[in-house]
């Protein structure tokens, strides 16, 4: 009894992690040398990233009952997970592009906002921009249509202003 009395906290801390998350990622990190997970935890951490490595059968119990319980199947050999709160899809895309240098990083499975994904599904979410970048491309969008409509009229404005443009009804006239 007191060895369940004694992993209680974990399971609790790791409850309290996946707890209003917005997305979950399991990382294989078998093989990594210190400096370079040292480096991706910084990378992590700098992105509001929480990246821990747990007991796969504490991560397990933790999981039991939420949306993040589908990747408990997935917790086979070392695993970490990535956890984000305000990103969805941070912890997918940074793991991704520190894997594309070091060989020993693999993404395994994930759940973004309640969604499961396995690992080629979590590639694919890995590639979607963060929120800041797609929030920039929606304000150009949406300012660049008003910004070639002001142009337009202030070419127009000053058109009429040098008098270069003739008036309507001059040339609707015909000759006689």
């Amino acid at each position: 009894m007191a060895k369940i009395e004694a992993k209680q906290p974990v399971v609790q801390e790791i409850s309290d992690l996946l707890d209003g998350a917005q997305s979950a990622v399991l990382v294989d990190f078998m093989g990594i040398p210190v400096d370079a997970d040292t480096e991706l935890r910084k990378q992590l951490r700098e992105n509001g990233v929480t990246y821990r490595v747990y007991k796969n059968t504490l991560m397990k119990i933790a999981m039991k009952g939420t949306d993040f319980e589908k990747l408990g199947d997935d917790l086979k050999g070392p695993s970490a997970i990535a956890v984000s709160k305000t990103d969805a899809t941070a912890p997918a895309r940074i793991v991704a592009d520190f894997a594309k240098t070091h060989e020993q990083v693999a993404l395994k499975a994930g759940v973004v906002e309640g969604d499961y994904f396995d690992a080629k599904g979590i590639l694919a979410i890995a590639s979607i921009p963060g929120k800041e970048a797609l929030l920039s491309r929606l304000c150009g969008s949406l300012q660049s249509p008003i910004a070639n409509f002001a142009r337009v009229i202030k070419q127009v404005a000053e058109k009429k202003a040098d008098g270069t443009e003739a008036a309507p009804a001059e040339e609707a006239a015909p000759e006689a």
